[in-house]
């Protein structure tokens, strides 16, 4: 008998699909796109109304043939890619490979993989939804008519590497103007007055300004002179008064559950995600994974979207566990969430929640790996907690007066927890002194302070995402895409977290607003943003959209070819000599950022890692290389620092550098080193391995190593 044939983009998700479908089902991955333009010319023909060429991807011809062999012999096709426009033209180019009729109704979606989901999604196939085809279609011509018209004039302009992108371009604009903010900002001087009261216990408060009639009227303090004039004053006397204690309630309530921007954001700030590790995880627990007693199971819902709304039915089951696990006082039965955004088809789907609110991140740890369980017990909380009552506080505030001026004590205690007590917000809770209005306070100290204003920060991972998404730049799909491509391109470089522009970035970017300010600027791409959303929404055709971007772009493309003269970007020269030949190394650029090279290359091709003003010559270590019995040098790669012989390429061998920690083994009292595995992740381990086995992934603490060390106890006292 011929079975139905259903087709998915992810082995992963092919797995989790298949048990939930039964015997007269074969689920089959596409493994991503199957066709798209080709990488080697521009794929467009423009004299043709703009049309694509689209061709198979290479390495795709066994996944074809086999789709096409089940196809032929299945009763019917079903196509449940993702719920989005990409997952929409991927299933169109799909049916246009196997032959599919668009028109029937062979489109299956869900926005979350589990039993009752997939039973009801394939109870509805539809027609593929041409608009949202041709959203993704336009989305990709405008990204590859800009990229691979001004990449190749950068080519010829600047130097060979470099690109361009509509949405690429408009990012790291974006740090440039700040770092240009940052480079030009002047700061101002002022100075701050902290004073120290003693009412058995030290109370320092901050002067805010004088008392006028009883209120609190503001003063700044420009200038050291008038600083020390107050300062004169008020330490001509030994006691303050306390002026006035007011206390006020206020509530603070749970975010919504999260979007994919708001889920980056968090990820970056909580758990030190990058915006591309965060979605690669989200993307298995969307999947799949195998939990024990359950098999693969999706864990969370489609992670591409901007709505922050939820079904009924996790709501009611949501509601029910607070009920069970903690009480009506803690539920909050009628709590909606506005999506800011105008609805498109990302907001088509739910927020990203837990596929079931009963299974606990604590229930499934042991299934899933340390990353994974730590961004699917933050999507479980913020979904749990955004059903919850609000936590309430009570802000005090204590002003003292001295002479005629006024210090400001303040601070918040919590009257009820509310839905921190299952996501705690890092909100500085203090005890209050029991004090009284009229009543005297010894002066211990007073003393003033110089203070500058400060630039604006530098953007990091998670508020070039918020900034994007407030701008209407880009969409939930390509946030992360966006973000890697501006470090791989060198544009941009991260340190300590921040996004700080390289040269080379500069200079282009510079190119771009001189020569293309009316395209590369966040007002036309946002704009742009919203006529794809059009196009989804079937209010406007694709090509239309096309054709005026073109018509202008054409015209400022060859403007530009004309103006931009040929920019030498010569490699920065050094001290440091070259130790194979003595030539004066220069600074080159490389996929993983700076490095040191020989300018003789290519008769030498010696290299050494570039730490900007300390560079030089590799240190050498006190470890010896067991082959050659000589001192390994400390050389620096994609995970940092290892050690190397320094007779490479005869010699190959290298050593991770082990860093020691400050605590001892808790099986064997060896010393505990930060290691990494081949792939660059980072673990703990014993010194003495292989003797000792001991490891783990989360870097020990005082408490994790005493946890373990009684576990330890109690296994070995039951044994």
């Amino acid at each position: 008998m011929a079975k139905n044939l259903v087709i998915v983009e992810s082995p992963s998700k092919a797995k989790t699909i298949g048990k939930f479908l039964g015997s007269n089902y074969k689920v089959k991955a596409s493994v991503g796109h199957i066709r798209d333009l080709p990488k080697s010319k521009l794929g467009i023909d423009i004299e043709n109304q703009f049309e694509p060429n689209y061709i198979t991807i290479r390495g795709k011809g066994t996944v074809i043939k086999e789709l096409k062999k089940e196809a032929k012999k299945a009763n019917k096709v079903f196509l449940a890619t993702d719920p989005d426009r990409e997952g929409e033209a991927i299933s169109w180019h799909l049916a246009h490979i196997l032959g599919l009729n668009t028109d029937e109704p062979i489109r299956i979606e869900f926005n979350e993989i589990t039993k009752n989901a997939i039973t009801n999604a394939k109870k509805k196939p539809r027609s593929i939804n041409m608009d949202l085809v041709d959203a993704q279609q336009a989305r990709r011509v405008l990204d590859r008519l800009v990229g691979y018209q001004i990449s190749p004039l950068l080519w010829r302009k600047v130097e060979r590497g470099l690109s361009a992108g509509r949405v690429q371009s408009v990012a790291v604009k974006i740090i440039y103007d700040r770092e240009k903010e940052i480079r030009e900002f002047k700061p101002e001087e002022y100075w701050t007055i902290d004073g120290d009261f003693d009412h058995g216990e030290i109370i320092s408060a901050r002067m805010m300004g004088k008392i006028v009639d009883g209120k609190m009227k503001r003063i700044k303090i420009a200038t050291q002179e008038e600083s020390e004039a107050i300062l004169s004053i008020l330490k001509s006397y030994e006691d303050g008064k306390i002026q006035k204690i007011t206390n006020k309630k206020f509530k603070k309530n749970p975010l919504p559950p999260f979007t994919t921007s708001s889920l980056q954001q968090e990820a970056s700030r909580k758990l030190n995600f990058s915006t591309k590790k965060t979605m690669m995880i989200a993307q298995q627990l969307y999947e799949g994974v195998d939990i024990q007693g359950e098999g693969t199971t999706g864990l969370v819902t489609y992670i591409r979207t901007d709505s922050v709304r939820i079904s009924e039915e996790s709501r009611q089951e949501g509601t029910q566990f607070i009920l069970d696990q903690l009480g009506k006082d803690y539920l909050h039965a009628n709590r909606t969430f506005k999506t800011k955004k105008k609805a498109d088809g990302q907001d088509a789907h739910e927020a990203i929640r837990p596929t079931s609110a009963l299974r606990e991140p604590e229930k499934i740890k042991n299934s899933l790996s340390n990353d994974q369980y730590r961004l699917y017990k933050l999507i479980w909380s913020r979904f749990m907690a955004s059903l919850m009552m609000a936590a309430e506080f009570e802000n005090i505030g204590i002003t003292i007066q001295v002479d005629e001026y006024g210090f400001r004590y303040t601070g918040k205690r919590m009257l009820f927890d509310g839905f921190m007590k299952i996501m705690p917000v890092n909100e500085k809770v203090i005890i209050f002194p029991d004090l009284k209005e009229g009543q005297s306070l010894k002066i211990k100290n007073i003393d003033h302070k110089q203070n500058f204003t400060n630039p604006p920060p530098r953007y990091n991972e998670a508020s070039l995402v918020k900034i994007l998404e407030e701008l209407g730049i880009g969409r939930p799909s390509t946030y992360s895409p966006t973000v890697t491509t501006i470090l791989n391109r060198g544009y941009v470089e991260k340190i300590d977290g921040s996004f700080h522009m390289t040269d080379i970035g500069g200079l282009v970017t510079e190119l771009l607003i001189e020569h293309f300010g009316d395209f590369i600027n966040e007002q036309f791409t946002a704009e742009l943003e919203e006529q794809l959303d059009d196009v989804e929404s079937g209010n406007q055709k694709w090509k239309t959209i096309i054709e005026q971007f073109y018509t202008r772009f054409e015209k400022a493309l060859k403007e530009a070819d004309q103006k931009i003269e040929k920019i030498e970007v010569e490699d920065e020269p050094t001290d440091i000599l070259c130790d194979k030949c003595g030539s004066h190394m220069v600074v080159k650029k490389g996929r993983f950022g700076k490095f040191l090279g020989c300018p003789n290359y290519p008769e030498c091709k010696n290299t050494m890692p570039y730490n900007g003003k300390d560079s030089g010559p590799p240190a050498k270590s006190d470890v010896l290389c067991e082959h050659c019995h000589v001192n390994m040098i400390i050389k620096k790669g994609r995970y940092g620092d290892f050690l190397a012989c320094p007779n490479y390429p005869e010699c190959k061998n290298t050593k991770q550098i082990e860093k020691k920690l400050d605590f001892k083994c808790p099986e064997c009292s060896g010393d505990i080193v930060e290691k990494r595995t081949k792939k660059g992740r980072r673990f703990f381990g014993c010194s003495q391995y292989p003797q000792c086995t001991f490891t783990t992934w989360q870097e020990p603490t005082k408490e994790s190593i005493k946890a373990y060390e009684d576990k330890k106890k109690e296994t070995d006292n039951k044994a």
